[in-house]
């Protein structure tokens, strides 16, 4: 498949099949994450995962982090990721303004490389970030960002109704005109 077939089929599913992720898949999207451009180099991402199947205490901690809403479906997914970011600047000391950018393109060639492999991501905000620097003891340069729910997705009829419906509902996109201009924002 093309890339730009690729990034246009993308979903990012609730329901996932019971099938696990083979090490060297997760290790070829982490390392696909590592490729990414950030500013000055510094690599800012960090990940912490775990296998519901070969850590199951780790992958526990991960999944109560999350709203309840995300525990419901997001506990079929046979890897959770935790995404963080450095905030600081490791040869100075300031802050990185641009660490969570870096992160999402580290995340974003994640997802391509893992969608190249049939294998869907689903990036969540919902969760409890200052539980999560604690059960995960997470630095204070650090800040856990989303939490990402990895598995072979397309198995929605397992869910409870009311997220069913919303994994049914089609794909929408605004349109280029909608979000790429060619000139200043207009005076209001």
């Amino acid at each position: 498949m093309d890339i730009y077939e690729l990034i246009k089929s993308r979903r990012s599913p609730r329901g996932y099949y019971d099938k696990g992720i083979k090490p060297e898949d997760l290790e070829k999207m982490f390392d696909a994450a590592r490729w990414a451009a950030s500013a000055y180099n510094f690599q800012p991402w960090r990940f912490i995962y775990a296998d519901k199947e070969k850590d199951p205490e780790l992958y526990n901690q991960i999944l109560e982090l999350l709203v309840e809403f995300n525990q419901a479906w997001a506990k079929a997914a046979p890897v959770l990721i935790v995404t963080l970011v450095n905030t600081r600047n490791p040869k100075t000391g300031d802050t990185l303004t641009h660490a969570k950018y870096d992160l999402g393109l580290a995340v974003g060639n994640m997802t391509l490389m893992a969608e190249s492999m049939g294998i869907s991501l689903r990036n969540m905000s919902g969760f409890d970030a200052n539980k999560a620097r604690e059960v995960l003891n997470i630095p204070d340069y650090m800040e856990a960002v989303t939490i990402i729910a990895v598995g072979y997705g397309g198995l929605p009829g397992n869910l409870p109704l009311d997220i069913y419906k919303m994994e049914i509902m089609p794909r929408e996109r605004m349109e280029l005109n909608e979000i790429v201009f060619n000139k200043p924002f207009d005076k209001e």
